[in-house]
Parts: C-alpha cells; sequence; structure tokens
C-alpha cells in the first residue's frame, strides 16, 4: 500500500512539456538537512500528518483523464516503497505517463520499474560529491546504489535529468564541478539553488541563499560536461 501525503492537481514545470499533477508519497530513508518536506519524511510529523487514499486519488485521476498527461511521483522517496511497481501499473493503466522524483538509493527498485516499461521519466537528485553524501543527505548512504542508479538512467532508453540543489554550508563551486565529473558523459543536469523554507534542520531556514550571479558561475564551469545544465 502507497501513503499518499499531497496532491498538486495541476502542474506545468514538474513534468518537462506535459501537464501534469504531482503525488508526495510518505516516508523516506535519507534525511537531508535542507529538505523542504519534513512532514513527509520525520516520523513525529508524518503521524500528525493527513493522508489522502489511494481511492480519492484514483477517483481525481479518472476525472482528469483527457485533461491532464502525467503524474509525478515523489515524496518522501518513492523508491522505498515495495508497492511502487503496482502503483504506477494502475497510473500507467488510465492512459497517464509517469515522471519519478528520486535519490538513487534504490536502484534494484529503478531496474524493476524500467523493465517493466512503467515510468517514463526519471529525476534524480544528486546530494553532492561523493566525499560529502553523508553530509547532505543527512545519513549513512551506500554511495555504490547512486553510482548504479546514475548509470542504469544513463544506460536506459527511458528520459533522465540529474539535478542538484545548491546550498550553502553544504556545496561549493568546487563541489558542483566534481558531481559534474563525476555523473558525465550525461544529457542534463539542472541547478536548484536553495531557498530557505520549512527544512528539517531548523538552522537552514535562516540560511541566506547564493545569489543568482554565484550560481550562474557554478552553471558556467558545470556547463560543458552536459547536453543541457540550466538553472531552474
Amino acid at each position: 500500500m502507497i501513503n499518499i501525503g499531497g496532491l498538486q492537481k495541476l502542474t506545468l514545470i514538474d513534468y518537462p512539456g506535459h501537464i501534469a499533477a504531482t503525488v508526495f508519497l510518505i516516508g523516506c530513508n535519507f534525511r537531508c538537512p535542507f529538505c523542504y518536506n519534513p512532514e513527509l519524511v520525520l516520523p513525529k510529523k508524518i503521524k500528525k500528518h493527513p493522508v489522502i487514499s489511494e481511492k480519492e486519488f484514483f477517483d481525481f485521476l479518472k476525472e482528469r483523464q483527457g485533461l491532464l498527461e502525467g503524474v509525478v511521483l515523489c515524496g518522501g522517496e518513492p523508491c522505498i516503497s515495495d508497492s511502487l511497481p503496482q502503483f504506477c501499473k494502475k497510473i500507467k493503466s488510465l492512459g497517464y505517463l509517469v515522471k519519478l522524483d528520486t535519490n538513487g538509493s534504490r536502484p534494484k527498485m529503478l531496474k524493476k520499474l524500467f523493465s517493466a516499461h512503467l515510468v517514463d521519466y526519471v529525476a534524480m537528485d544528486i546530494k553532492s560529491p561523493k566525499e560529502k553524501y553523508n553530509k547532505a543527505a543527512g545519513v549513512k548512504v551506500n554511495f555504490g546504489d547512486i553510482k548504479k542508479s546514475v548509470e542504469i538512467l544513463k544506460n536506459s532508453a527511458v528520459e533522465y535529468e540529474f539535478r542538484t540543489t545548491v546550498v550553502p554550508g553544504i556545496h561549493t563551486k568546487e563541489d558542483i564541478i566534481q558531481i559534474a565529473r563525476e555523473i558525465s558523459p550525461a544529457k542534463k543536469y539542472f541547478l536548484q539553488n536553495f531557498q530557505p523554507k520549512k527544512t528539517i534542520d531548523l538552522k537552514f531556514e535562516k540560511i541566506k541563499p547564493y545569489s543568482e550571479e554565484y550560481i550562474l558561475e557554478i552553471q558556467k564551469a558545470a556547463a560543458p560536461f552536459f547536453d543541457i545544465c540550466e538553472i531552474r
């Protein structure tokens, strides 16, 4: 069973080129200090967070057939749920495209989804260079799994992108260049400037984002490693 913690009924930006809905799945195996969805990640907050039933969600999708083109699955981390393939299958059976947002920590789940043709687009977050991964993720990470997921995406027929939220205190320009080296060559890499909202670590709510000029400088340095490298 999938636990749904939120539904954005219309998005024009989360699924490139498509009109979509975004569904937020509860639960995550990372604790990124700068994460802005603590209510979907921290067990104490999850307990208090309202849940949307699968029935309600699929009733909504049935009503929107012909109006929406796709569904974006984010979280939390969708790939920690063993029910994800069945959930995707049900969405696909209604004629929708499926985009998955993932931290890449479950390469076996990615393979399972790909082999059954259950996802059409994957956006994978690259949290940091290898040496800083545990700090950025807030937990001990098996970097080998991250690397496997990167290779699965690059060698698949599924459309994909990599992306990094650039956070002062976590990332420097050199870190982003190192990420670029580690994942290149690749098609698309997007940089997102951190915005202080509600975060897992409250200290990050007071952190001032990098200037637009500095983010642009980083983007220019990373761009040669990719077909497309842009700021979102």
